[in-house]
């Protein structure tokens, strides 16, 4: 993967040499997610980009990929315009070069469509079918090769191969998630989440209905999946979403059925990653269900999106990665927030709320990791992620 400040001077290029378009943009025409950089590297004052994973297919809903500014400083959120002809994109990732954008299409027929991003314009280079139902997860493997997807509804992974273009190939493996057992209450296998390990060794596969963390190596010449090992959570957890600590030695998980948060440990020479025991999300008795956390890139603080409770909850990270020391947790600005991120400079925390519709932004504190809210909240119909750039 690029280094911070060249892919800012990418991503500054494309995006920033012209202003975008007012009106959608019609079809035709992973950033790999990970830990926000060091306080030290933030940027002078000016103007973001956020790009919006939406629902095209509920009511209401969106109508593409929102295309949103922001305020570096401030957070202030203004819309910019949709990129029209993609179906359901409820999940985005950037290629390592910023060239382009990649989404899920989650629906029964599953897909992948890219992106290209170019002077402030965007062209859909096409969709590639994956195999699979209900893909909700998708990331670029660092190397910028291979695009790698979850399916919730059939409990799958897939890969596709990518081209020098950006644009995705016919699916090189599809991996069905047939053992363990569904955990308790569950009809199958339900894949949340497919991720790259930190020093790209291995790649993890989280599944909600097996209960399960699936150790993957991807063999970057045919572009398949062999599976090392699995790790399983307690019956019932029902695992969502794995963030890695910056040292790359332990991995937290959002677990949406138990409510709890767990710490893992994980080895980068077997792959192997090892559960400890659940722990509180702060959101006392009520109904709420973890979406995802974050990690600040110095390692110190994390957050959890709570859906339901609709909050956010600070976490101290201790003891090297090891522990995860509850603090508090703060209202999420709207409701049910299933996915938050970073700016790249780790001042600003964007998280989307799916069912208000909206998107808030808060500041970060450097120090303490305190939230605090920045501007108006940005109407956006069936918000489900944000990426900033």
């Amino acid at each position: 993967m690029t280094s911070s400040t060249s892919r800012r001077a990418v991503l500054g290029a494309l995006l920033t040499g012209g202003a975008f378009a007012a009106a959608p943009v019609p079809p035709g025409g992973e950033r790999r997610p990970g830990p926000a950089p060091h306080p030290a590297k933030r940027r002078a004052r000016g103007t973001g980009t956020l790009f919006l994973g939406t629902y095209t297919s509920t009511t209401p809903g969106g109508t593409g990929i929102g295309v949103a500014s922001y305020d570096t400083a401030t957070g202030a959120l203004t819309s910019r315009t949709v990129v029209t002809g993609v179906e359901n994109p409820s999940y985005l990732a950037l290629h390592p070069t910023g060239r382009t954008l990649y989404a899920v299409d989650e629906q029964d027929d599953g897909g992948v469509t890219a992106v290209a991003l170019a002077g402030g314009a965007f062209r859909v280079l096409g969709r590639r079918a994956t195999g699979g139902a209900g893909p909700c997860h998708l990331s670029v493997h660092p190397g910028g090769k291979w695009l790698l997807s979850a399916h919730y509804t059939s409990g799958s992974v897939a890969v596709h191969p990518l081209a020098a273009d950006g644009s995705v190939g016919e699916r090189t493996d599809l991996v069905a998630h047939t053992s363990p057992a569904p955990g308790p209450g569950q009809d199958g296998p339900h894949a949340h989440q497919i991720v790259t390990v930190p020093d790209g060794g291995h790649v993890l596969a989280v599944d909600l209905g097996n209960d399960t963390v699936y150790t993957y190596r991807l063999d970057e010449d045919h572009g398949t999946l062999e599976q090392l090992s699995y790790a399983a959570l307690r019956p019932g957890a029902g695992p969502r979403h794995l963030t890695f600590h910056p040292g790359g030695r332990h991995a937290y998980l959002a677990c949406e059925l138990d409510n709890t948060v767990v710490v893992c440990g994980y080895d980068p020479a077997t792959g192997t990653l090892t559960p400890g025991d659940p722990q509180p999300t702060g959101t006392g008795g009520g109904t709420s269900y973890p979406a995802q956390l974050l990690v600040t890139g110095d390692g110190r603080f994390a957050y959890l999106a709570n859906r339901g409770h609709n909050s956010l909850t600070r976490y101290a990270v201790e003891d090297g990665g090891a522990t995860l020391r509850l603090l508090d947790t703060v209202p999420a600005g709207g409701d049910f927030p299933r996915h938050t991120a970073f700016s790249p400079d780790g001042s600003l925390l964007f998280a989307a709320n799916q069912r208000s519709g909206t998107v808030t932004a808060f500041h970060v504190d450097e120090s303490t990791g305190a939230l605090t809210p920045a501007g108006a909240p940005l109407p956006a119909p069936a918000a489900v992620c944000v990426l900033p750039l």
